[in-house]
């Protein structure tokens, strides 16, 4: 049956409300909570005997994020495939596609949460999943900017090219109000009309404005030709093309011809009459003060920022962004507003910090999936070569180790966490070893999961370990033959012959024996201890005795006794199954053998006189005597005709 993720309850401690002395212990996914005896001046009380588990990262007990963690994971093996020895010219498309499945993926988990936000009746369920929504809308732009600038590493000319598709991407406001404006009767009309049209000017989709000035044209014949040059100048403004036989050079000087054309429209006062017009204009000649009155259509300063590239510095360096976002950063927002998380770790991904990126990353979002991932991609991209921490471990590899932590304290999701460790190669196994112990093994085939994990992995003690852990907890239930595999398993000497032990006691108290199967099949596995070996040969006794073959079955019995393989409380059973082999009317025993038998019978009697303290029954006591009196008949009796037999063949 498969596990079903319960959301994880809200723990309230009622000692923190009340401003109680708190300690807590750290742990991979959770804190423990407890109440402390310290004592404030004055006080006297007792502690609280209550420890409270809290849950950090609720993240991993959604079942919608389940789904980004599972899917990146086959990213992240993907990734590890990819040949170290192959050249960088060749690994950068394969590491630029790595990059966008992993957004794809963010993506894929970002609409499901946002339908599920929409449709759930619950307010605070909506708003939970609101939240996560707005969260991965973040991390996307994040690693958005980090493919085009250090994955990607887009070069002067390209570079604003792909800003302006990350901008498209997350400014999606504007393809919502035109379609609005679509749908209305008159589109030329609807009041959110020119904020359309100046939205596509802001984000360089100046085909789709041209398109939709054409329907304010058709509405004001008498300004067509105004609407005519300004259709001209959109149409004119060129785009550098990468794949193109055009020099960056021979751009710059077209742009440059295409700016003082618009600029020397303006200072016509071409479009004075008509200030939407006028308007676009100014924008189109990179005029800042216009950009910074239409911060609504902008909304954010990265979007200032690319706006006025576009605009201004179409062919920036990747070298000189730095200024231009510090800049844009200062211009746009409020000289007395504190820039959020989000803006400072942009601002040092287009300062080409990597580093201070992924640190504000760690510290402003509350799990280590992005950071983990993100610096991975970054590391096979060799740019992050140069920084190792204090501590030993690479900065890559203290966070998969520190994600793949997380991971394992969920029901399910520690099987990924596997992948991540055996692909760290110095401390992985270390942590491996040490988190696969605390994985709680509440079924046969969870356990067997686990151990095979282990055994891929050669890791012997913690094979024992767990072989241990079932054996017992089979043997407790009464589950002989499970435990007695888990035991084998183990390669457990010591348990296997206890076991073999309750097997023969079992045999004893109810005359057959339960899981033939795994005892008719032990094959070499019997020579783990000498029990396990006596009970494997025991069995084939009996069934060598079940298929008439009672010489081989007499000589197995007898061989049982002599090599001293039976326990010695087990030989008056092994005597008496001799019994009906000496009541044959062929002679089965040879003179030599009977006299082995009445040998180790003598042996079993005077050990059985001698020993002090017997507190038996009266009762069992008379029925080991007739026992062996029986035992004694039988015996002389073969050993009579076993005399006769050998004699008239040897005459």
């Amino acid at each position: 049956m498969e596990e079903v993720d319960v959301l994880p309850a809200i723990t309230n401690i009622p000692a923190a409300s009340d401003g109680k002395h708190l300690g807590f212990a750290w742990g991979p996914g959770d804190i423990l909570v407890y109440e402390t005896l310290y004592k404030t001046s004055g006080a006297s009380r007792s502690g609280c005997p209550f420890i409270h588990e809290v849950r950090k990262d609720e993240d991993i007990y959604s079942p919608i994020l389940r789904k980004l963690f599972n899917e990146s994971h086959h990213i992240f093996v993907g990734l590890q495939t990819i040949r170290e020895d192959l050249p960088s010219k060749n690994k950068k498309p394969q590491f630029v596609s790595i990059s966008k499945n992993y957004r794809s993926v963010i993506r894929a988990c970002m609409e499901e949460l946002q339908q599920v936000a929409v449709s759930s009746k619950n307010a605070e369920v909506a708003t939970q999943y609101g939240n996560q929504v707005s969260i991965l809308l973040a991390i996307e732009l994040i690693w958005n900017l980090c493919e085009v600038l250090f994955i990607d590493a887009a070069p002067a000319g390209s570079l604003l090219l792909h800003l302006l598709d990350w901008v498209r991407l997350h400014k999606a406001d504007v393809d919502e109000k035109a379609r609005e404006v679509l749908q209305s009767e008159s589109p030329a009309e609807h009041h959110d009309y020119w904020d359309v049209v100046l939205g596509y000017v802001l984000q360089g989709r100046l085909e789709e404005a041209r398109q939709m000035l054409v329907k304010q044209a058709t509405l004001q014949p008498a300004a067509k030709n105004m609407y005519k040059l300004m259709d001209t100048l959109l149409s004119k403004m060129p785009f550098y093309n990468p794949g193109g036989t055009q020099t960056l050079t021979e751009f710059d000087v077209k742009w440059r011809h295409w700016h003082e054309e618009v600029d020397r429209c303006l200072q016509d006062n071409s479009f004075a009459s008509n200030q939407h017009l006028e308007l676009i204009c100014k924008i189109l000649v990179g005029d800042e003060d216009i950009l910074l009155e239409h911060k609504e259509l902008l909304s954010t300063w990265y979007h200032f920022l690319v706006t006025r590239l576009l605009f201004c510095h179409p062919t920036v360096k990747p070298t000189e962004l730095h200024y231009y976002a510090q800049s844009c950063m200062t211009m746009f927002l409020d000289s007395r507003s504190v820039p959020e998380p989000l803006d400072s770790i942009l601002l040092a991904a287009f300062e080409f910090d990597i580093h201070q990126v992924i640190k504000d990353c760690s510290i402003a979002l509350n799990n280590w999936w992005f950071v983990a991932h993100l610096t991975d991609l970054l590391d096979h991209c060799k740019l992050l070569q140069s920084h190792n921490l204090h501590f030993g471990s690479n900065l890559r590899e203290f966070l998969l180790l520190e994600y793949a932590s997380g991971l394992f304290t969920h029901h399910s999701l520690w099987q990924l966490a596997v992948d991540y460790f055996d692909h760290c190669p110095e401390f992985g196994r270390v942590y491996l070893e040490l988190q696969i112990e605390r994985v709680p093994l509440d079924t046969e085939r969870k356990a067997l999961k686990v151990l095979r994990i282990c055994e891929q992995r050669q890791m012997s003690e913690q094979v024992r370990s767990i072989c241990k852990i079932m054996a017992m907890r089979a043997l407790r239930n009464n589950r002989l033959g499970s435990a007695l595999s888990w035991s084998i398993r183990a390669k457990d000497a010591a348990f296997a012959t206890l076991i073999s032990e309750r097997f023969l006691q079992d045999y004893c108290a109810r005359g057959t024996f339960s899981d033939l199967d795994l005892i008719d099949n032990l094959g070499p596995a019997m020579l783990l201890s000498d029990r396990l070996t006596f009970l494997g040969k025991y069995r084939e006794f009996h069934k060598l005795y079940g298929e008439k073959r009672f010489r081989e079955a007499a000589k197995l019995l007898l061989s049982l006794m002599t090599a001293k393989i039976a326990p010695r409380s087990f030989w008056m059973t092994l005597l008496t199954d001799a019994l009906p082999l000496l009541e044959q009317k062929e002679v089965i025993f040879s003179a030599e053998q009977t006299h082995e038998l009445m040998f180790c019978l003598e042996e079993l009697t005077s050990s059985l006189n001698t020993t002090p303290g017997t507190d038996r029954p009266m009762q069992e006591e008379d029925i080991e005597l007739t026992k062996v009196e029986l035992l004694r008949l039988a015996l002389a009796r073969n050993l009579a005709m076993a005399i006769v037999k050998e004699g008239t063949v040897e005459a």
